[in-house]
């Protein structure tokens, strides 16, 4: 019997058929007929996304940055890390992330690692995700401050000793996946004095990026 390794690999698989049943501003659904071997042709509908990066953006006293943020699609107010979108065509995804720390927070991080990388929601979107970690933290000159508008105006800025987020986490208190995943991996990797860390250039085969239709 084969063992498989413990890491997820790519796998194609033939398509037959593929269409965009919605365009829509920033990903499509489509629908796309697949052979599953012995399992048959499906049919299986899927947001087609570009891709994100999140941030946990940690100071020196070991509090991790949160935003309040309205979110409509589950009616709720949740607390999130800064976060976007790769809808950038070639842009470097530490690029990316150093501009939305920029733009939700005012500030700039002079040290980057990554923390974890996932899909949000295998089973019916190909959007992956890049949780970075950084650090070495300062503000920008109020002359370099993006206006923000739309769900980011006004939004509340907290720092959590990490800890205390840790634990919001377990309670069930935060739900947003990447302020889960960021918030767990980061506790995880201080406690190995930070050695499980890979550099913010890592190789990342899973993000598309770029015009969503592409």
């Amino acid at each position: 019997m084969t063992v498989r390794p413990l890491a997820d690999v790519p796998v194609a698989r033939d398509v037959s058929e593929a269409r965009v049943l919605h365009a829509g501003r920033i990903f499509d659904l489509r629908s796309e007929q697949v052979d599953l071997g012995e399992g048959g042709v499906v049919t299986r509908e899927f947001v087609d996304h570009p891709g994100a990066v999140a941030i946990v953006a940690l100071d020196e006293d070991e509090r991790v940055l949160l935003l309040h943020q309205y979110r409509h699609p589950v009616r709720r107010e949740l607390w999130e890390p800064p976060a976007g979108l790769l809808d950038v065509d070639g842009e470097d995804a530490q690029v990316a992330a150093a501009r939305e720390l920029l733009e939700e927070t005012d500030l700039r991080a002079a040290r980057w690692d990554v923390l974890a990388d996932y899909y949000t929601t295998p089973g019916g979107s190909n959007e992956a995700l890049r949780v970075f970690l950084a650090r070495d933290l300062s503000e920008v000159p109020a002359a370099e401050r993006h206006v923000r508008e739309a769900e980011e105006l006004g939004m509340e800025l907290r720092w959590v000793p990490l800890d205390e987020a840790v634990s919001a986490v377990l309670a069930g208190d935060l739900h947003n996946p990447s302020a889960v995943v960021g918030i767990l991996a980061a506790a995880a990797a201080r406690a190995t004095g930070w050695s499980s860390l890979r550099p913010a250039d890592s190789p990342w085969p899973e993000r598309r990026g770029g015009d969503p239709r592409a």
